[in-house]
């Protein structure tokens, strides 16, 4: 029996590193396949041709810097945005009315009736409003130029995808890049970039417990009273 159990665990164990081996293989080829796509088509060679332009020493006076489509970009993304907004309002209002009876008809000795109606009214408001807001994002991502515009322009976009402890944080990056405002070091800042995209969303445990839950399971939350 025991026998049995253990050929049993070492044919279990066997299978899931297999299975493992095997999805690991399939992500490595879906991320090939992905970023192979990106890259530009390899030119055509002339028949007889022993020149390559993406040789070893083809460029041996040129640098580093990004300036055709599949070429590699550093962005140095630093966003700092802060807003406050302050408002306040007093209004005041105040309405008084009284009326009297000062004689009566007749033989009736009165001296009248004073105070017969009286009306007040008073109305006050004021009110004051404030919000602020502060983002700060600090990180250096490593893109691609995906296409370049008839100015000369450098049309970027940089991704990157962490996972770690069951939680999944995804950095997306878009922008149009002027080529003069790449550094010798192929480095661009993010505030350098115009019509920039930036999004950073997450995804698991951590995330799951600061994000508000779906409308469905709060009803029913808040039935069983959490």
């Amino acid at each position: 029996m025991k026998t049995a159990l253990c050929c049993l665990l070492v044919l279990t164990t066997g299978w899931l590193n297999a299975s493992k081996r095997d999805s690991e293989a399939a992500n490595l080829a879906k991320y090939l396949a992905r970023v192979q796509m990106a890259q530009p088509a390899a030119p055509a060679l002339s028949p007889g041709s022993i020149w390559v332009d993406w040789g070893r020493m083809a460029s041996l006076s040129a640098d580093y810097k990004a300036m055709m489509a599949g070429d590699v970009i550093t962005i140095l993304v630093v966003q700092d945005v802060t807003s406050s907004n302050a408002g306040a309002v007093s209004t005041a209002r105040t309405f008084s009315a009284s009326s009297g009876v000062d004689s009566l008809p007749g033989k009736l000795k009165v001296g009248g009736a004073a105070n017969l109606l009286g009306l007040h009214s008073a109305e006050t408001l004021s009110g004051k409003g404030q919000a602020s807001s502060t983002a700060s994002v600090t990180t250096t991502l490593a893109g691609r130029v995906v296409a370049v515009l008839g100015s000369g322009n450098l049309v970027v976009e940089a991704e990157r995808v962490i996972n770690m402890n069951h939680e999944k944080q995804t950095i997306v990056l878009r922008g149009v890049v002027r080529r003069g405002d790449i550094g010798p070091d192929n480095t661009v800042a993010s505030n350098t970039i115009s019509d920039l995209e930036l999004e950073i969303k997450g995804k698991g445990v951590i995330s799951d417990g600061v994000r508000p839950p779906h409308p469905l399971l709060r009803a029913i939350l808040r039935i069983l009273n959490f």
